[in-house]
């Protein structure tokens, strides 16, 4: 039990530490900005911090030949505090005015993520993933707030129909040569793309692209449409650390949540 509320104190700790580093007050200029190019990441209490050394090595690869993405990952910690970040160089964010405005007007508090529910996609949140793969199911694992999972199916080629909205949807995978393409559909409208709060509806199509170009690293390829909320379909990319040697850390986020009503300020300071 000790043990329990520790854990569940650091994890705590670091959640409002991580969205206040967001939230940008007057005191920015000390104070890491997930909002802004350049930000830093406050590390994570209790976790080591992966080391900058990647990995060296072929691409592993399963019993039928296809790269195996299995392992522990650390996600890209920098652009998860604002997706534009992740878009190609010169590109903006294609946001329609409504979106635009519900940006910039919401509260750190009413990040979801804020009160333990789920991340969504493509957001990450700053914990390791572990990807377990076999022929016909790839299972990722989330170590941050509520210990999810996300089910990619490869043994289908449709979407069922009439799908109720959840908050990773329905993910269907087939292979392109080494890299591994997932369509996703079903999403419900409730999760943010990123610590500051841009938005998305239930209209929200994803097709992400994976590919393992050595031991160390997985390259995730994301082209987001939603035309509920954007003018067009635009795409962002992001890089993932094996962690060799480790696993996933148990994280209790669902149980006395007390940060979130001390959480003022808005999500991001949204001026460039």
């Amino acid at each position: 039990m000790i043990a329990f509320d520790l854990n569940l104190r650091m994890r705590s700790t670091y959640l409002l530490a991580l969205i206040t580093a967001a939230v940008a007050l007057p005191l920015a200029a000390q104070t890491p900005d997930l909002g802004r190019p350049g930000g830093a990441v406050p590390e994570i209490p209790g976790r080591t911090p992966p080391s900058p050394v990647i990995p060296k090595g072929p691409t592993p690869r399963t019993a039928d030949g296809k790269p195996s993405l299995s392992g522990v990952w650390n996600p890209d910690r920098n652009f998860i505090g604002d997706i534009s970040r992740a878009l190609k160089k010169g590109e903006e964010l294609p946001l329609q005015p409504w979106a635009a405005k519900l940006t910039k007007g919401r509260m750190a508090a009413d990040d979801p993520e804020a009160s333990c529910l789920p991340t969504g996609v493509p957001r990450m949140s700053p914990y390791p993933y572990k990807i377990l793969q076999s022929p016909t199911l790839i299972v990722l694992l989330f170590e941050g707030n509520i210990h999810s999972f996300r089910q990619i199916f490869l043994d289908r080629a449709t979407h069922p129909k009439n799908l109720n909205p959840t908050w990773y949807g329905d993910s269907i995978g087939k292979w392109d040569g080494d890299t591994l393409v997932i369509d996703t559909i079903g999403f419900n409208d409730r999760f943010w793309f990123d610590f500051i709060g841009h938005p998305h509806t239930e209209q929200l199509h994803t097709i992400e692209r994976y590919r393992r170009p050595d031991l160390g690293t997985l390259e995730d390829e994301v082209t987001i449409e939603d035309p509920g909320a954007y003018t067009k379909p635009f795409t962002i990319t992001s890089k993932s650390r094996l962690t060799q040697g480790s696993d996933l850390m148990e994280y209790i986020c669902n149980e006395n949540n007390r940060d979130v009503k001390h959480i003022v300020g808005p999500s991001g300071l949204n001026e460039r």
